[in-house]
């Protein structure tokens, strides 16, 4: 049977005794102490992976782990305990296992950082092979990874170390540009973190999330007054958000491509269910989060991206075009960074879309209810507006056609600042009415 494998935003690292009754802190404690034991995985230590790795001749996987999510504790246990279908291909690697961004170094680590579990294959001199680990829900993870996805993922990294430094050129492109700040700490909003965590004090609160990465990005934009730009909004989309269903069970390979009275990008390329997608924009591909990462770096006002397949065993050349605005048809309302989104341009209220409109809501347009109002700090700036649970927004900035919520987040980043205020139209208990919202930083 299948076993799924879950992510979420990456955490927390070692709790000191006095703090050892703390549930959370006992369980990264526990952790620790078992791997470090177990000897199978270095922990927590990169500098030592580089240098065996060098020495071995072999190539790094990297588990950038958040311990305390629950939802990660399946996958992760059959990793630790090493899970007799992965043993085989871990052995072949040197295994470092990553439970902090303190320190990180970003101009090598890039990747959704929304997730909580994400994986890296790496040449010893730095070259990227590949990456894993994909999550497109806040709960559902199903049908975006699991341990067979990895297991092909760790196979495909092994191709492509035995292959090199022959295929050094092709990886180039697995390297971002430079980052905005070399590592988590120097970020404005990240200053009062240090480069590695505090073992002596209070350890909890001294790792920075991989999640906080993301929000420490948006926030230099924000501060700056600026757009949020949408590669910063949208970040690695979705492959299915182009109609591209991909088998969580292999490297990358096509299970269904949706249809759609107007043709998905995927539609239009050609893709057939059965493809395995080698290459896309001449990478080649480990993962879903490989296509994420081609998707990521493409351009927001469109791109042709030449597809090579395999198709009943030949090959077969295809192009994905992408039109301008294409990254918008992704959903980002599952992130975890979504809360600092929604804390800027809707003051601490969740958004759900309605199946059905209740009275005095009109029949078409947007119709967005309030799930959630926050009540605390600059979540509670909508409460405080005179925002209500079950209000129902109808007009966003004279806009009626934001028909989800990531939608009208996107519209409000992109076209608002903060200090602004924008109108909003509420139908409530089947009255219409208009409250005046601000944005915030």
């Amino acid at each position: 049977m299948t076993r799924f494998l879950a992510v979420g935003a990456l955490a927390l690292v070692l709790a000191p005794p006095v703090q050892a009754q703390n549930p959370r802190e006992k369980k990264v404690r526990d952790d620790k102490v078992k791997v470090e034991a177990d000897g199978f995985w270095i922990y927590n230590n990169l500098p030592k992976a580089f240098e065996r790795a060098k020495s071995e001749g072999k190539p790094i996987v990297v588990a950038l782990r958040c311990i305390p999510c629950e939802e990660c504790v399946k996958l992760d246990d059959n990793l630790v305990d090493k899970d007799p279908a992965l043993r085989p291909l871990l052995e072949k690697f040197v295994r470092v296992r990553v439970v902090s961004t303190n320190g990180l170094d970003l101009s090598l680590f890039q990747y959704d950082y929304d997730q909580s579990f994400a994986m890296f294959f790496l040449n010893a001199d730095g070259t990227v092979y590949g990456r894993f680990g994909t999550r497109s829900h806040r709960t559902n993870w199903v049908g975006d990874v699991s341990l067979d996805g990895l297991a092909r993922a760790m196979e495909g990294a092994i191709e492509l170390h035995a292959a090199y430094p022959k295929n050094k050129e092709l990886l180039a492109t697995k390297t971002g540009p430079r980052p905005l700040f070399p590592v988590p700490e120097k970020f404005p909003s990240l200053g009062k973190y240090g480069p590695e965590l505090d073992y002596k004090g209070n350890v909890v609160q001294s790792c920075i999330h991989c999640h906080q990465i993301g929000d420490a990005i948006k926030d230099v934009y924000r501060k700056k007054r600026e757009p949020l730009p949408e590669e910063v909004l949208f970040p690695y989309p979705h492959p299915k958000s182009l109609g591209l269903i991909l088998d969580p069970k292999e490297r990358a390979t096509v299970r269904k491509v949706e249809t759609a009275t107007r043709q998905t990008p995927a539609q239009a390329a050609g893709f057939k269910a059965g493809d395995q997608i080698r290459t896309l924009n001449g990478q080649p591909l480990l993962s879903i989060a490989d296509v994420q990462w081609v998707l990521h770096h493409a351009p927001a006002d469109g791109a042709r991206l030449k597809a090579e397949v395999i198709r009943d065993g030949k090959p077969v050349s295809l192009v994905l075009k992408l039109e301008k605005g294409w990254r918008q048809a992704d959903d980002i309302s599952w992130r975890s960074s979504s809360w600092g989104l929604r804390r800027m341009a809707t003051g601490g209220v969740l958004l759900e879309s309605l199946d059905e409109r209740p009275a005095g809501v009109p029949a078409t347009g947007m119709a967005l209810r309030a799930r959630h109002v926050g009540q605390f700090g600059p979540h509670a700036a909508a409460k405080n507006a005179g925002f209500l649970v079950g209000d129902v927004i109808v007009a966003f900035d004279g806009k009626t056609d934001l028909a989800r919520e990531t939608d009208l987040l996107a519209y409000a980043l992109r076209n608002r600042k903060p200090g602004e205020k924008v109108a909003v139209t509420i139908v409530r208990s089947g009255k219409t009415m208009e409250l005046m919202l601000p944005m915030q930083e």
